[in-house]
């Protein structure tokens, strides 16, 4: 069949499927009607008018679970071999990455960002804060997730470790507690999976949209189509300013705790 006759009758079959949704939206508008009430509007549709064919989502093919691996249109950020995709604001990236296919913070060589930038994505990281972790508050296994460089996801030990509530695990820093705390106990792995939605400005270089983002920790829903309200600053308010795509940066905190790892990060486009 010509691709133009394809592309017409799935216009068509839209067409016909909104002026289905519009009309339905108005009978539910109207005052409750007795049973048995037919609207004559919908009179003669057959269930194919309000079906769609086309065009296929693409297929992906999902990660293994068992053995950590990405969907099929995911870009690997670190399976364990080496750091490639990252470097520090100084030059090569300096985090050390282990037998075991995890990489472990190197406090003295500071952050590391990815060599890429992204917009829209959707983010998978794990981490795991030592079993023989000291420290406590903000000094115990302290990193953070920053999307585009600017908005901090927090990383922190919250197993059983009091802090301020927007400056524990998984909170957006200093703006957003999580809705729940189900932070793994030090020595076991904890997920993160992040949506997040890139903001937009206006001419004069303010929000147009703010960046939105939803933040599943082990599984549990704890940030729900967050707004971020701008930067997050570990002193004073948020700030403001248009910007473009921009990396992931992974933190290395000056607290003084032993390191935290990662391991079987993966980012997808949207």
């Amino acid at each position: 069949m010509c691709p133009d006759i394809i592309i017409c009758n799935t216009m068509k079959r839209q067409l016909i499927l909104l002026s289905c949704f519009c009309m339905a939206g108005a009978v539910m508008a109207q005052q409750y009607q007795p049973q048995g009430y037919s609207d004559s509007r919908t009179k003669g549709m057959a269930p194919e008018m309000t079906e769609l064919y086309a065009p296929q989502p693409p297929k992906v093919t999902p990660g293994d679970i068992q053995r950590n691996t990405a969907p099929s249109d995911a870009i690997v950020l670190f399976d364990g071999k080496n750091l490639d995709a990252w470097r520090s604001d100084r030059g090569d990236a300096g985090w050390k990455v282990n037998p075991d296919g995890t990489m472990t913070v190197n406090k003295r060589a500071g952050d590391i960002i990815t060599r890429e930038s992204f917009g829209d994505f959707q983010l998978h990281i794990e981490w795991m804060v030592p079993k023989d972790i000291h420290g406590s508050g903000q000094g115990r296994g302290n990193s953070g997730v920053y999307l585009q460089d600017k908005y901090e996801v927090q990383v922190l030990d919250s197993y059983e470790n009091e802090t301020y509530v927007n400056g524990q695990a998984a909170s957006i820093y200093k703006q957003s507690a999580p809705l729940v705390n189900p932070c793994r106990k030090p020595g076991e792995w904890n997920v993160y999976d992040i949506i997040y939605t890139a903001p937009t400005f206006k001419a004069d270089g303010t929000y147009r949209t703010r960046p939105v983002v939803t933040v599943l920790f082990n599984g549990v829903l704890v940030q729900n189509a967050t707004t971020i309200i701008g930067t997050t600053e570990y002193i004073g308010l948020p700030q403001f300013g248009a910007h473009g795509d921009g990396p992931i940066r992974l933190q290395s905190h000056g607290d003084r705790s032993e390191p935290i790892s990662y391991r079987n990060i993966w980012i997808r486009k949207l």
